[in-house]
């Protein structure tokens, strides 16, 4: 399917009109779940794996979804939902929904120039866009108001950290995110066992023809460093050369949460890396509280891991995180229709956001709490 037929198939979605080909006659996926398998169809094995796999023996991988499946949600009836309200204000910005696009890794595995290509899926859809960078400056550059925000995992020393501070700063990011739980490489042992050449991280997994030698293979237990020095000093580092907030990404312990705040940190983001860091960590929405808790309101909590509904989205709610971020999702998305397919995903989550919290009797974000769920 060429970007006209997947954008033909996706025509009506931004009205909501149902998802009908009509030069098809076939219905499009009609959740997250299903453009994965629309993806995973389209996509080389090395991809799908990359994408999709966890670390060793993919415990937190499995334990994010399964977190949501322990939280079930207290409806309340007799209320006026005649509206609903799904709209934020976060770090100064006016938001239709809670729901931002994650920064991942591979994106060129999945789709040609695919940076960019999120980035103008994000702008139609009016959502934030994270991005380690090159797509969302393109769509700045080209004066459209893409809310986007800088991902990076640290530089090593103050000079190289101020000095990439001061280039997302001025081309455009709205905030940084620091992720902090990539000190290594993991162990992937789906990754392993394809002997994934990390090489296709920039140029794409080749046909079958132009196969080479991998020049930078996995290995079980690779020991490849990433950042492994980085303190709570690098905040004062980018704080000396921005104004930007700053959100620490990868905290799943409360005392990592105070000693966030208590360093400059703007907001925190509840997050186990998709379950593609350390095999075992606690799932994302299981720790979600009690950092919420250590916090105590100094700083916006986040949260990503496991979203795949609108309801899951209202979950991580109503235990206090101001609003969430998917990775994943709109990949699936990208890997099945193009910008098309990220649009769609985003716009299915807000919808079913916005449908999951009319029927918890709710009109708007304000009026979620615990309350709302128990965990069983």
């Amino acid at each position: 399917m060429n970007r006209r037929q997947a954008l033909g198939l996706f025509a009506g979605f931004v009205a909501g009109s149902p998802l009908w080909a009509q030069d098809e006659g076939v219905l499009g996926p009609v959740n997250v779940h299903e453009f994965e398998e629309a993806a995973k169809r389209k996509l080389h094995k090395l991809a799908y794996d990359f994408i999709a796999g966890g670390v060793e023996d993919e415990l937190t991988l499995r334990a994010n979804r399964q977190a949501f499946e322990r939280y079930f949600l207290v409806p309340r009836v007799m209320t006026d939902v005649s509206t609903v309200d799904t709209s934020i204000e976060l770090f100064g910005v006016q938001m239709e929904t809670p729901i931002i696009i994650a920064p991942t890794g591979g994106k060129s595995l999945v789709f040609p120039d695919a940076e960019l290509t999120v980035a103008k899926a994000a702008l139609n859809a009016k959502v934030v866009c994270t991005s380690g960078g090159g797509g969302p400056e393109k769509v700045i550059a080209d004066g459209q108001p893409l809310v986007w925000w800088s991902n990076t995992i640290g530089q090593k020393d103050r000079e190289s950290a101020q000095g990439y501070a001061r280039r997302m700063e001025d081309n455009g990011a709205r905030a940084i995110t620091i992720t902090v739980d990539n000190q290594y490489q993991s162990n992937r042992d789906r990754n392993n066992r394809n002997r994934f050449d990390y090489g296709y991280m920039r140029e794409g997994v080749p046909g079958d023809a132009e196969r080479r030698k991998p020049v930078n293979p996995a290995l079980p237990a690779m020991w490849q460093p990433h950042t492994p020095n980085l303190t709570w000093q690098y905040l004062d580092w980018l704080r000396g050369a921005t104004k930007v907030p700053l959100i620490v990404k990868g905290i799943l312990a409360p005392e990592d949460a105070r000693l966030a705040v208590e360093n400059g940190a703007d907001g925190i983001i509840v997050s186990n890396h998709g379950g593609r860091q350390l095999d075992g960590a606690i799932a994302s929405l299981d720790a979600l509280p009690d950092i919420v808790d250590a916090v105590g309101g100094k700083a916006p909590v986040l949260m990503d891991g496991g979203i795949r509904r609108g309801s899951d989205i209202l979950k991580a709610l109503a235990l206090g995180a101001r609003a969430v971020l998917v990775g994943r999702a709109p990949l699936w998305g990208l890997g099945a229709f193009g910008q098309a397919g990220v649009e769609r995903v985003m716009w299915m989550l807000g919808a079913e956001l916005k449908l999951s919290l009319a029927l918890a009797g709710q009109p708007g974000l304000r009026t979620v709490n615990r309350s709302l769920v128990r965990r069983l």
